[in-house]
């Protein structure tokens, strides 16, 4: 098939239809040429100055190009005629076009290996660990192909995929794929109301816990603290359950990284699991405990039942949800353990990626306390009284107060105590006004003189006992609890009056 004679071209519509022989027929075809708008300019613009012998020189200014291009297009143009301005590479395929055998692996991977994570990621660890290098345009214009749709998806996005998906629908017989596709069209989400980000670093932190099944196959809770004005991690935990020892891990990372923060931003949800389950044990009452380790260090705790007040740790569980998965299932972590020991260093690098930099000539965070001053302040309060056999009664054990110089201190039934349990899980009673150690009393003894069976030896040794400086005072305490709104309908005994019964304790 060969291009045509100028005088062959038919305007059909103010479109020009070059006649086209075929060799092989012998019959004249149409066939219909059309033009972008640079294209076309060039060629009206070539047209009129060879009807009107026109100046070259006005033409040249005219399109932005040398007289000799102009001469160039003049002669292609009585060559070719209006096909001479498509551009060469005009329905041609591309030489980087991704061929596609891995097009077919890059979905593969994401639908089989990588199912969690956001596009971004999802091309790091292509790169990292399957040696494909894409970029993550590409990768995502794949996986849109196959209507996989990332994690980190905006609305609009989600609206336009679902448009598509819609259309396939109603274009395809199969059952099979109709149900396929109908579980693939994507519901649109509401909005999160936005506000401004904190000016300095430690003056808003964040804080939350989120459960999913993170590793292992079974479901675990990440307790995690976010700082609102750099969108740093600057805690985070894994445990079984959302528990008070989980907040107090991530209050000691801070501690002890960062300092003492200004404010913390938490949800209500423990408070309000309690008061449903109408639990008097206050050593479950993870607010309380936590209010009071953090009115002892100085830092304002705010609550909020609204999840959008804290959007910047909710969108954190988010974003972790599509990249910490993956990569705690490549580590192979399997255990808490595991995984809290991957934190340690997965934190720094998330945050050398993804947080804004870091002004310490801004920051807010006081000085941090000393180690053991931080490990006796995020401590379990609990209330017991002393038993008949001068020892009370702690997680189904018996202990027994003993002074620093480990000899048992006795205080006659039913004396009131507060027990002192260490985030290390060291054991205290106070008092009064005296903070004492405690001891274990087993329920057997390990040997028997009556049998020649010796026990071994029991040594009285110095024990180490917090000064009462420390404010672990019973009045303090009290006060505090009295002060939380969802313990004000069921008022509370005295401390002093408290006794040791079923009822209350257990």
């Amino acid at each position: 098939m060969s291009y045509c004679e100028l005088s062959d071209y038919v305007p059909v519509n103010h479109v020009y239809y070059p006649l086209l022989k075929d060799t092989n027929n012998r019959e004249d075809v149409m066939r219909k040429v059309n033009l972008r708008m640079h294209e076309e300019e060039k060629f009206t613009t070539i047209k009129k100055l060879v009807e009107t012998n026109g100046n070259k020189e006005a033409a040249a200014i005219r399109l932005g190009c040398s007289k000799r291009h102009i001469n160039r297009m003049i002669r292609g143009y009585r060559e070719q005629g209006k096909a001479f301005f498509l551009h060469g590479n005009r329905n041609r395929t591309p030489a980087n076009k991704v061929d596609q055998s891995t097009r077919e692996d890059v979905a593969n991977l994401y639908v089989t290996k990588y199912e969690e994570s956001n596009f971004t990621h999802f091309t790091e660890l292509l790169a990292e660990k399957e040696e494909i290098g894409l970029s993550c345009s590409t990768v995502r214009t794949i996986l849109m192909e196959k209507g996989l749709l990332s994690p980190m998806a905006t609305k609009k996005t989600k609206r336009n995929l679902k448009k598509i998906l819609e259309a396939r629908l109603e274009l395809t017989s199969s059952s099979k794929e109709q149900a396929q596709l109908k579980n693939q069209i994507v519901e649109l989400e509401l909005a999160h109301p936005r506000r401004a980000r904190k000016a300095h670093f430690g003056e808003l932190i964040q804080m939350d816990a989120s459960t999913t099944c993170w590793f292992g196959g079974q479901k675990s809770y990440l307790h995690l603290a976010v700082d609102d004005c750099t969108g740093a991690i600057v805690g985070a935990w894994f445990d079984a359950q959302e528990t008070l020892n989980g907040y107090y891990q991530v209050l000691r990372q801070i501690l002890s990284d960062y300092g003492i923060p200004y404010r913390f931003l938490t949800d209500r949800r423990t408070v309000f699991e309690y008061v449903r389950k109408e639990s008097p044990r206050l050593e479950n009452d993870t607010f309380t405990q936590f209010g009071y380790a953090c009115k002892q260090l100085g830092i304002d705790i705010r609550t909020t039942s609204t999840p959008q007040t804290k959007g910047r740790v909710e969108r954190m569980f988010r974003t972790l949800k599509s990249r910490l998965l993956t990569e705690l299932r490549l580590e192979g972590a399997t255990t808490t353990e595991q995984a809290n020991e991957f934190l340690n260093h997965y934190v720094k690098k998330f945050n050398d990626r993804f947080a804004l930099t870091i002004d310490y000539t801004t920051s807010v965070f006081e000085s941090s306390p000393s180690a053991e001053k931080v490990n006796l302040i995020l401590a379990v309060l609990t209330r017991r009284t002393i038993d008949s056999g001068h020892c009370l009664r702690f997680q189904n054990r018996f202990y027994q107060p003993v002074d620093a110089a480990g000899i048992p201190v006795h205080y006659r039934r039913g004396t009131s105590c507060m027990v002192i349990q260490a985030l290390d899980g060291s054991l205290y009673t106070a008092i009064g006004e005296q903070v004492y150690a405690l001891d274990w009393v087993p329920e057997h003894t390990t040997g028997s003189s009556e049998f020649g069976v010796q026990a071994p030896p029991v040594q009285t040794r110095k024990r180490y006992v917090p000064p009462m400086s420390h404010p672990w005072k019973a009045k303090t305490f009290e006060d505090h609890v009295k002060a939380q709104h969802h313990y004000q309908e069921k008022v509370l005994p005295p401390f002093e009056e408290v006794i040791y019964s079923q009822e209350i304790f257990y």
